[in-house]
């Protein structure tokens, strides 16, 4: 039985958490919006905001890391089909709502949907490189 190497999860989650930044400086102009949203709503500040929000993205990929060997198709696809389904679900359908901003955030821009996919893709960079399964022992069991 395999287990998840917890170290590349780990970083493959902050690693993923710092691109999805990086991605939303280039796109959106602004660093950190979203724990700055995330410490506004709350109430307990940007430094809450930081810390949700990159243990957030390490959550992310220590769940990948434990479903990624029975998701379907190569090992690239797993982690964008991981992110595509997180993203619909989880910032779409659930946190763009909560804040108000429609569904997709449609409500907030029509960029909003097409900025948040292109950002949770680049978090999926380092689930791809560093989250390890063998193929060949998942097939042959």
């Amino acid at each position: 039985m395999k287990t998840i190497n917890w170290k590349n999860a780990i970083l493959a989650g902050f690693l993923g958490t710092i691109l999805f930044d990086l991605f939303g400086l280039l796109l959106t102009g602004t660093w950190w919006d979203i724990p700055s949203v995330l410490g506004a709503k709350t109430g307990l500040g940007l430094t809450y905001g930081v810390a949700g929000h990159y243990g957030n993205g390490i959550l992310l990929a220590i769940l990948f890391a434990g479903i990624a060997p029975s998701l379907w198709g190569p090992k690239w696809f797993r982690a964008v089909l991981f992110v595509v389904a997180e993203t619909i679900a989880l910032v779409w359908l659930f946190m763009l709502p909560l804040l108000g901003a429609g569904v997709a955030g449609i409500d907030m821009s029509p960029m909003t949907p097409i900025i948040t996919l292109v950002r949770h893709l680049a978090y999926a960079i380092p689930l791809i490189f560093l989250i390890q399964y063998d193929f060949k022992t998942l097939i042959a069991k």
